[in-house]
């Protein structure tokens, strides 16, 4: 079978595709027949080697989310799985592929009526932005502000917040007509990437996908009591003395925290990403896809990555 390594760390040339065994699924694990893969900004930034300490190494396949169907299971898993179509997480890594191993307490039935692009779209995009607007307390009448809410990720934030009831959402973007893009799926204001533009001047939650150099800017953007919530670092990692503005901003009483999905508890994560999925399916909640490519085109995924032209999220496919 067909699989999408990193056979050099850096620029998306590294990626190829290379000819594998078929994995066999090993206890409590299921093996899916891959329709579509999320391309995520993870990958990108694993792929470009800014990710040190993890372990990678030549020959790691990208992708985190695939949708399915079930092939063969594992010792522990219930025969009844195979043929059932799914929606699954793969891990770190492991799902630019035409087959992909998952373990069976990641995997969730697609609803009837929802496709496997529209899955990998939502899939992991939604529980992230859901579990993180929780992390940082949003409450119905604030105000929040979405960093880099061009990508899958950034949407959902969008729209969940719209949601739970944010008297303003903001978002940072690139571009006038993604901010029009935006305002339709629920945004009150539109920044560009400096944080310039018609909204509020601080805010109760900042979302950040991106990280990098300029964090520190929203930092002092927060309102008293304010929570900056960092979900990604798409664009680097931020400056080591970034702690440096809540200190010197110490009587506002503002916060820091990073959120990741693995501090969530694997039932609720489950959960969530059914609901997540139902949502989806009921037209609640919108994939936006940018384009889809086949597998063999990752490297062009990555460089629209790279070149910040993604709207949504590219989906490759076998």
């Amino acid at each position: 079978m067909r699989s999408v390594q990193v056979r050099r760390f850096g620029d998306p040339d590294g990626l190829e595709v290379v000819e594998v065994a078929e994995p066999a699924p090993g206890e409590d694990q299921v093996l899916v027949a891959t329709e579509a893969t999320g391309v995520g900004g993870v990958d990108a930034v694993i792929r470009r080697g800014t990710i040190g300490g993890l372990g990678f190494s030549p020959g790691f396949v990208p992708g985190s989310e695939v949708a399915g169907t079930v092939v063969s299971v594992g010792a522990g898993v219930d025969p009844t799985w195979v043929g059932r179509r799914v929606w699954a997480f793969t891990g770190t890594g492991g799902g630019y592929t035409e087959r992909a191993l998952a373990r069976l307490e990641d995997v969730v039935p697609l609803p009837e009526g929802l496709g496997a692009v529209a899955a990998v779209t939502l899939g992991s995009a939604v529980p992230v932005a859901r579990f993180a607007l929780a992390h940082g307390h949003a409450a119905p009448g604030g105000s929040v502000l979405v960093r880099g809410a061009a990508g899958s990720l950034g949407i959902a934030a969008v729209e969940l917040a719209v949601r739970a009831g944010a008297a303003a959402v903001a978002v940072t973007t690139s571009s006038p007509a993604r901010g029009e893009r935006l305002r339709a799926l629920g945004a009150t204001h539109v920044l560009d990437r400096r944080g310039a533009g018609d909204g509020p001047a601080a805010y109760d939650l900042v979302v950040d996908v991106v990280g990098g150099p300029d964090l520190p800017d929203f930092l002092d953007r927060l309102a008293p009591n304010g929570r900056h919530v960092l979900v990604g670092v798409v664009g680097g990692m931020p400056p080591a003395d970034f702690g440096a503005r809540l200190l010197a901003a110490f009587r506002q009483s503002r916060s820091f925290s990073t959120f990741s999905l693995d501090t969530v508890a694997r039932a609720d994560l489950r959960a969530a990403r059914a609901e997540a999925l139902d949502a989806a399916a009921r037209g609640e909640l919108h994939a936006v896809v940018h384009d889809v490519l086949p597998l063999e085109a990752a490297a062009q995924a990555h460089r629209r990555m790279d070149e910040g032209s993604v709207f949504g999220r590219i989906v490759l496919v076998p």
